[in-house]
C-alpha cells in the first residue's frame, strides 16, 4: 500500500463540484481583484475566528509582515519568535527591518516557553510572535499576560492551526493580530498562495487594507508607501467553500490522531505528541519524536509511507541568518527537536486500513531494535 503525506487530489475530488461552481461564479463576475468573494470571505473567516476584521493578502509571510509593519516596527526594534520555528516567522521580522530574537519552547509541547520569553525582553522589545506549531495552540494566557506588564505586541502565527482552540477561543483572535497562511498544504489551503490578517483592532485593519494595495484606499491615491500584497478572487472563492468543510476535516484529524496514540503509545523510543488540557489542536501535523528518526523514515519510505522532517535545520543555522551569529548548541531543545522530530501522514481522506498499515511500520522498525 502507497500511503502519500498528503493527498490533496483526493480532498479535491470530495469537493470538487462546489469548487467548480465557485470558480465558474469567480470567473464570470468579470472582477478579479478585491472584489466580493474576498469581501464574502474575509467576512466569514472573521466571522469564524471571532474578529471584528480579516484581511486577506498574498501569502502567510505577508500577513506577519504587513502586521509588524502595520504597527511600525522597523529598524532598531527586536521581535521574539521561537526558536523551532519555520524561517517565514523570522523572515517576516527581518523583512520589517527589526531584528528576531529567539527564545527556546517547552520540550513537551514544542511551543514558546513563556518562563524563557520574559527573560529575553530588552528595552528595544516591540512584540512578541508566537506559533501555534503543529496545529497546537500555543500558550497565549501566559504570553498575553508577559505581553501585557512589558507594554508589548502579541501577535500570532496561525499558519498551522486554523480552527484550534485556546481555553475556548480560536486561534487568530487570541492577540493583537494573527497572520495565517492558505497554503495548499495547510488545513485550510487554498490552490496557489495565499494568506490573510485577523484582528479586532480597527486602526490596523484599515492602515492593513491601505499597506495591501500600494498604499491606497482610492485608486491612485496613495497615502503611504504600500505593498502589493492581495488575496485574489478565484483563491477567496476557493477558500469560502473550504471553510464550510473545515470543522468537519478538523474532526476527522482529531479522531486520526487519537487512533495513532492509541495504536503507539506502548512502543518504546518513541515519543508521541503532548497537549496541555486547555487546548483543542487541530493536528496540521502528527510529530513523533525517536532517537534514530532518520533511519526510521527511511523504513518508512521502502514500504511506501511518505514523511516529512518539521524542520530539519534551526533556522538560526541556515546560511541565511548566520549574520545572527547564533552557534550550535545555544538552543539544545530546537536542535534536538531538529534530530528527532518526524511528522506522519494525517489529513481527513486517511483510513483506518492506512493509519494501522503507517502504525505496522513504526513498530516493526522499533521494536527490531
Amino acid at each position: 500500500m502507497q500511503i502519500p503525506f498528503l493527498d490533496l487530489k483526493t480532498n479535491y475530488e470530495s469537493i470538487a463540484d462546489e469548487i467548480r461552481v465557485a470558480v465558474d461564479r469567480a470567473l464570470a463576475s468579470g472582477w478579479y481583484i478585491l472584489g466580493s468573494e474576498v469581501e464574502s470571505f474575509e467576512t466569514a473567516f472573521a466571522a469564524y475566528c471571532g474578529v471584528k476584521h480579516c484581511i486577506g493578502v498574498g501569502n502567510g509571510l505577508d500577513a506577519l509582515h504587513l502586521i509588524l509593519r502595520g504597527y511600525d516596527i522597523g529598524p532598531g526594534d527586536e521581535v521574539i519568535v521561537p526558536a523551532n520555528t519555520y524561517i517565514a516567522t523570522a523572515l517576516a521580522v527581518s523583512y520589517a527591518g527589526a531584528t528576531p530574537v529567539l527564545v527556546e519552547p517547552v520540550d513537551a509541547t514544542c511551543n514558546l516557553d513563556p518562563e524563557k520569553l520574559e527573560r529575553a525582553i530588552t528595552p528595544r522589545t516591540r512584540a512578541i510572535l508566537p506559533v501555534h506549531l503543529y496545529g497546537q495552540p500555543a500558550a497565549m494566557g501566559p504570553i498575553n499576560d508577559i505581553a501585557r506588564r512589558h507594554g508589548l505586541k502579541v501577535i500570532e502565527d496561525n499558519a498551522q492551526a486554523q480552527g484550534g482552540c485556546y481555553r475556548g477561543a480560536r486561534t487568530g483572535a487570541l492577540g493583537d493580530a494573527a497572520g495565517t497562511s492558505f497554503y495548499p498544504g495547510k488545513n485550510l489551503g487554498a490552490y496557489g498562495d495565499a494568506g490573510a490578517i485577523t484582528t479586532n483592532d480597527d486602526a490596523l485593519a484599515e492602515r492593513l487594507r491601505r499597506l495591501r494595495n500600494y498604499g491606497q484606499r482610492v485608486k491612485y491615491y496613495n497615502d503611504e508607501q504600500g505593498y502589493n500584497s492581495r488575496l485574489d478572487e478565484l483563491q477567496a472563492a476557493i477558500l469560502k467553500v473550504k471553510l464550510n468543510h473545515l470543522d468537519r476535516w478538523t474532526a476527522r484529524r482529531r479522531e486520526i490522531a487519537a487512533e495513532y496514540t492509541r495504536l503507539l503509545a506502548d512502543i518504546p523510543g518513541l515519543r508521541l505528541p503532548e497537549h496541555p488540557a486547555d487546548i483543542d489542536p487541530v493536528y496540521h501535523l502528527y510529530v513523533i519524536r525517536h532517537a534514530r528518526r532518520d533511519e526510521l523514515q527511511k523504513h518508512l519510505a521502502a514500504r511506501g509511507i511518505g514523511t516529512l522532517i518539521h524542520y530539519p535545520l534551526p533556522l538560526y543555522l541556515q546560511k541565511a541568518y548566520a549574520g545572527l551569529g547564533i552557534t550550535a548548541g545555544a538552543f539544545p531543545i530546537s536542535e534536538a527537536m531538529a534530530r528527532e522530530v518526524l511528522s506522519l501522514p494525517i489529513y481527513p481522506e486517511l483510513t483506518l486500513e492506512m493509519i494501522a498499515t503507517v502504525v505496522g511500520a513504526v513498530r516493526e522498525f522499533c521494536e527490531g531494535e
